[in-house]
């Protein structure tokens, strides 16, 4: 029944971005195993058709692969830990941008407000992360 809810609201726009160089496999293999769902959230076509974002629910929470390190990243952040990956929290407007900072590709996600709190969406994605993104040291 959720396959189905998630099947009327289309495509998801993602503005596009460039990829960092040396990230298109680890995204690929990223894209490959992330979750239908994202807490309860349906996974959704993105349009562009893209090898390196991807979004779930409505309103959509977007995933991007490959993107460059937050302005807002210094050594001292405060990352928040969720099931072994170190997330940056950025506030935006209507929800928050979350960044893998301890990933060697980062992962930035947007979660709107609506889907409080925001580390159940995270949990969801945990797993792929781990699994195709080595960790690295924070410089």
């Amino acid at each position: 029944m959720l396959a189905l809810a998630g099947c009327g609201f289309g495509a998801v726009e993602v503005e596009p971005h460039e990829p960092e160089p040396g990230t298109a496999d680890v995204c690929a293999a990223l894209l490959d195993a992330l979750p239908e769902t994202v807490d309860d959230a349906v996974r959704r076509e993105v349009d562009p058709p893209s090898a390196t974002a991807a979004a779930w629910g409505e309103p959509p929470i977007v995933l991007r692969c490959g993107v460059p390190m937050p302005a807002a990243y210094s050594p001292d952040a405060v990352l928040h830990d969720v099931d072994d990956v170190g997330w940056l929290p950025e506030s935006g407007d209507g929800g928050t941008f979350f960044t893998s900072a301890d990933r060697e590709v980062l992962v930035e996600v947007a979660i709107p407000d609506d889907y409080a709190p925001e580390a159940d969406v995270l949990v969801d994605l945990a797993p792929a992360i781990r699994e195709t993104i080595p960790e690295r040291a924070l410089r």
